[in-house]
This record gives structure tokens, sequence and C-alpha cells, in this order.
């Protein structure tokens, strides 16, 4: 039997598609996610939803006993919800506040392969530590090299000076969800952010939480 690990995070946000994409390994590494987080005792906090990668991981998380967080906009629930929804959802009223109380909820942030919606998602999170509005680690689960182009991009961006070198050290990338959440775990902060976080006025990161659901 497989001893459990133990972990420096209470909950940690998952980003990802409401597809599973055309590859096997995406709905592979999803679940491959869900076991370790489990195996670590870490609570999921998602998007809410029941399909694609997102209730892959959602169930994986809930069917092994995990604490599972969905939050979702009350417009996307026809879409994203199917069926029976997975653990406790908190319906809000757009995106900003599922983000906002997502990101209120983690403890640190991994982004599995998804489409604009991921992507939005991630790079706001990112935007937010170079801001100073929070210092959680913030991880891509580079499933087959499926980030590998938003890397070179980051990468090019630091060429031609438009983020400096030591925001490079905000995003911690590896291929398995094993060697990801090591990496996290592991992760200090070293870069000096734009903003300490004390001169923010944290409105985006305190909503004020809408009843959930309670829904199974």
């Amino acid at each position: 039997m497989e001893m459990e690990k133990g972990s420096r995070f209470k909950s940690i946000c998952v980003f990802c598609g409401s597809t599973s994409g055309r590859k096997r390994s995406y709905s592979d590494a999803a679940l491959d996610l869900g076991r370790e987080l489990v195996q670590r005792k870490i609570d999921l906090v998602y998007g809410g939803g029941s399909v694609g990668l997102m209730g892959l991981v959602a169930q994986k998380v809930y069917e092994g006993g995990g604490h599972v967080t969905g939050v979702i906009p009350k417009a996307l629930m026809p879409q994203e919800i199917t069926g029976h929804s997975v653990g406790e959802v908190h319906a809000v009223s757009d995106m900003h506040q599922r983000k906002a109380l997502m990101a209120r909820r983690a403890d640190a942030f991994i982004a599995l392969p998804g489409g604009y919606g991921t992507l939005e998602e991630l790079l706001e999170i990112i935007t937010w530590a170079q801001l100073g509005i929070h210092n959680k680690p913030v991880g891509l689960l580079n499933v087959d090299g499926y980030y590998n182009p938003l890397l070179n991009l980051f990468e090019k961006c630091f060429e031609e000076g438009f983020i400096t070198p030591g925001f490079g050290q905000i995003v911690v990338s590896a291929s398995s969800a094993t060697e990801l959440l090591r990496r996290l775990e592991d992760y200090v902060p070293m870069y000096k952010c734009v903003a300490p976080r004390e001169t923010w006025e944290m409105e985006q990161l305190s909503y004020s939480e809408t009843p959930n659901l309670n829904m199974h």
C-alpha cells in the first residue's frame, strides 16, 4: 500500500479545460493530478464543472475522500455542469468573482491543458504574483509539451525587455503531477514584486461568498 504524503498546502486551485482535448494523455494527467492531491491530503479548488478535464480531476479527488470546492458563474452552470455536480459548489455572479474566490481559497495554483479560459485564469494569477497581490506558487502541468509555446513566448518577452528576468521565477513547470507538486512544495519566491501586498486594496480577493449549493 502506498504511503500517504504530506504537504505544506491545504488546498490547490486547478485551472483546466471544460473539454478533455484530443489526446488521452491530457485525461491521464488530470487523473494523476487528482490522485496526487488525494495522497498528499490537499483539497481541490476548481471551476466547478463536471465535464472535461475539470470533471475528471474533481471526481478523482472526491472519490479519494478529498474536499472539492467548485466555483462557477451562474450563467455557465447549464454548460459546465451535466448530471451531478462534484463536492461543494459556489455559484457566483461573474468571472471576476469566480477567480477572486478561487484565489482566496487556494494556497497554490496549477494549470492543466486548456483553452482561452484556462489561459486567461493562468495569466491573471501570474500577473497578480508579479504585482505583489499574492506570493503563492503557480505551476504548469506541461503534458506532452502542451505549454512549450507559452513558455517560449515568455522567453521571448524576457529577450525583448517586456518582462524582467526575475519574474521568470513566478512560473514552475513539470511534465508530471508528481514532479510538479514536488517543485511547488520547494518553491520560494525570489523575485521582487511590483508593489507589496499591503499596499493593494484587496477587493479583488475579498468578494463576499454566496451560499454554496452543497451539491453532490
